[in-house]
């Protein structure tokens, strides 16, 4: 019987299993690495791209966030792991520069995909400028002057560079104060160039004794009544969050029907509404009802009614167990006597009171807590003139 020595077989089995089990755990090391740095500087997807994977010796993937990458790459040459970085940093260099974009129709449908059929994440509207982060065929990723990432169609917006932005910026302009309108061809206003919302931002070119002769940020010119605009720069100086005025912000929305994603007067999901009210009266809010439940201050978790006022969110939702965290799913705002308004199907006011014809039994039910919003400084609430103006 002719004799196998093993011995040779066996040692190589072991050292590669050896060598397997290091590579595996030297993965498992970088990969907690990653995820550290993800959590520290990008927690919310939402706002944040930091997308890096690990593979053989390659970081890859892409992020927006320099400093984040910096971060990743000092803790990498600390633990002594040697690495190729293949990152891509947003803006891609591809855009040649044109990095920058203003939103050029009334409302514009920003997805969470490139694509039509993709889910409604949010909406921006005419005059609002973006980063522009990357292209995918007819398609651009953005980022939102709440700093929400998403992707729009190229028909949606004017790609500009930093000259062209600044042109943009410096420009006078008007802002469309009715609800839904239109820019004319001409003062006649038989024809119309574009449709308008509430909010909508337009270059003033001139202006007679009821119109303004004014340019859409992709060049399209025509006429707008004086009575649906205002300078912008008077607008945003008589912008107050007075409680008048939030309550009739979000009365004149009264029935605009229910639009997951919707941030404009043509459809709102429950933030959006929120997030409009306060934009029509001067202030940029997180977009998200999850966002808006971290800002301002705690008012109320017990129901004590007395201790809200006009302005103040109230969050719904599901209570924390053992199994489960806390869900916020629901957002609506205080306007007095025991209601407040808010988008579910369309926008309504409800009631807390059990004797009004609008008690909401079911909001009461899953009612969380209210914050305080409405003069309480914070990084993530900035005036409409520092990012549309």
């Amino acid at each position: 019987m002719k004799k196998i020595n093993i011995a040779p077989c066996f040692l190589f089995i072991v050292l590669t299993a050896f060598a397997f089990g290091c590579h595996q755990e030297e993965k498992k090391d970088i990969s907690d690495l990653v995820s550290t740095v993800k959590e520290q500087y990008a927690p919310d997807k939402r706002v944040a791209l930091f997308d890096i994977q690990w593979s053989g010796d390659t970081l890859a993937g892409e992020t927006n966030l320099p400093v984040a990458l910096k971060a990743l790459e000092t803790k990498l040459d600390s633990a002594g792991i040697e690495f190729v970085n293949a990152v891509t940093l947003l803006p891609d260099a591809d855009l040649d520069g044109r990095t920058h974009a203003v939103v050029t129709i009334s409302v514009a449908n920003i997805r969470s995909a490139p694509k039509h059929s993709a889910e409604l994440a949010t909406q921006a509207t005419m005059g609002t400028p973006v980063n522009v982060l990357k292209q995918e065929g007819s398609w651009y990723l953005i980022q939102t002057p709440d700093h929400y990432i998403s992707w729009v169609d190229a028909a949606g917006i004017e790609l500009m560079d930093d000259a062209e932005l600044a042109k943009w910026e410096n420009a006078q302009k008007v802002i469309f104060t009715g609800l839904l309108g239109y820019v004319y061809e001409d003062e006649s206003e038989a024809s119309m160039v574009s449709d308008l919302t509430a909010g909508n931002l337009l270059e003033k070119l001139g202006e007679s004794n009821s119109h303004y002769e004014v340019a859409l940020p992709d060049g399209r010119s025509g006429y707008i009544n004086k009575s649906t605009a205002a300078p912008f720069i008077d607008w945003v100086a008589s912008r107050s969050l007075t409680d008048d005025n939030l309550i009739s912000t979000a009365k004149n929305m009264m029935g605009v029907p229910y639009l997951w994603g919707g941030t404009s007067i043509k459809g709102v999901d429950c933030s959006g509404f929120t997030k409009t009210i306060y934009f029509l009266n001067g202030q940029v809010i997180p977009r998200d009802a999850s966002q808006q439940v971290n800002e301002g201050e705690l008012v109320d978790t017990d129901k004590d009614w007395d201790n809200l006022r006009v302005g103040d969110l109230l969050f719904f939702g599901r209570k924390a167990t053992e199994d489960r965290p806390e869900r916020i799913v629901h957002v609506g705002m205080w306007i007095g006597n025991n209601s407040f308004i808010h988008s579910r199907g369309r926008v309504r006011i409800s009631s807390f009171d059990p004797s009004s014809p609008n008690f909401d039994e079911y909001e009461l039910g899953r009612y969380l807590r209210t914050k305080r919003i409405r003069q309480v400084p914070s990084e993530n609430i900035v005036s409409v003139d520092k990012v549309l103006n």
